[in-house]
């Protein structure tokens, strides 16, 4: 059995698919982007900032989201946006991500003046850049949220539409689950799926079972962000494994936001060992203090995963982005030769 090490996750090429822009900045960015645009910071240090940024107090899901208040005031202008997106992209690459999905919703990023399709040309040219420079195919997922009006998340379906040329693969709904139901948003994902966007949805992080069974139904995804309370519901579950809709989990974030009690009880090994197709990722890499290899060798130290079910579902991220068939096949297959020469090298 090949011992699993950190540097042999880093090495391990990855997918990272549930990833919010807003939520993975650096701190150091972070206070040079608030000194230009004349915002204040709860702390001067970058060391210091990044460890108020990580939630370690959340009561809920809704409580965790507050601190992005803070990032968002220094993310109102192109140059920011394009250099957080650049940012997460490198921080991404140097862990062996080569396939990353960022998410985020750009009517927060229009406090400064700009329009959503300067936000979202902003982010992608960020992205652009890491993709000539870095080892990683980068794309774009555009989010409503849920406490937002339904109005507004068409629009942003709408947004994703008119820039699916360029980079935008996906429609998300994203925010406070509990109290808003995903069904009130149910025309942008129909109407994103209609023009050739793919459907994820954020569900059952903050609300039961029957929030994952209504992005499903209702609105059309074809992978769930968290789900962790999926096991409520054995026909549900039985449901998604049929259907080989993936799930999103984030281990650290769903500890924060107490979806799951704790790393060791995160029911990501029984989602795995039930045959349903897991894909792991950061959720908000500052929000919660982690890389993608920290929640690769979470799984393997917590859950026990060996490195022969840590590539599966490294693989699974492939198989699962929302890509072309014939660009993600060509992911998959470098992906698998890149695994197949770590295990020999063991």
């Amino acid at each position: 059995m090949t011992l699993v090490t950190r540097a042999l996750l880093t090495k391990l090429p990855k997918a990272e698919l549930h990833c919010h822009l807003d939520g993975s900045l650096r701190p150091s960015t972070m206070l040079e982007l608030a000194r230009l645009a004349g915002v204040s910071m709860p702390h001067d240090s970058a060391e210091a900032l990044g460890d108020y940024m990580i939630v370690r107090s959340a009561r809920n899901l809704e409580d965790y989201l507050t601190r992005f208040a803070i990032t968002l005031s220094v993310m109102q202008s192109a140059e920011a946006m394009e250099r957080c997106a650049y940012e997460l992209a490198e921080d991404a690459a140097a862990e062996g991500v080569r396939y990353l999905e960022v998410r985020y919703c750009p009517a927060l990023n229009t406090a400064g003046g700009l329009t959503l399709a300067h936000v979202v040309e902003a982010t992608l040219k960020g992205l652009r850049r890491a993709e000539r420079e870095l080892p990683i195919v980068c794309r774009v997922i555009i989010c409503g949220l849920r406490s937002l009006s339904p109005d507004l998340s068409l629009r942003l379906a709408q947004l994703a539409v008119d820039f699916r040329s360029e980079g935008v693969v996906g429609f998300d709904l994203a925010g406070g689950e509990a109290g808003h139901p995903a069904a009130a948003h149910r025309d942008a994902f129909h109407f994103a799926a209609a023009h050739g966007i793919a459907c994820t949805c954020h569900a059952g992080e903050g609300d039961g079972a029957s929030s994952i069974r209504s992005a499903i139904d209702d609105c059309g995804a074809t992978r769930i962000g968290h789900g962790t309370r999926l096991l409520e519901d054995n026909a549900l579950l039985e449901h998604v494994r049929r259907s080989d809709i993936t799930l999103e989990l984030c281990l650290t974030s769903n500890v924060q936001t107490h979806a799951a009690e704790s790393l060791a009880l995160h029911p990501a090994r029984q989602f795995f060992d039930a045959g349903l197709r897991v894909v792991l990722n950061t959720d908000n890499r500052l929000m919660s203090g982690v890389t993608l290899v920290d929640e690769y060798c979470s799984a393997a130290t917590e859950l026990g995963f060996s490195f022969a079910e840590l590539s599966t579902i490294a693989l699974n991220g492939f198989r699962s982005a929302f890509l072309p068939s014939e660009q993600r096949e060509e992911l998959v297959a470098a992906a698998t030769a890149q695994i197949a020469g770590l295990g020999a090298s063991q």
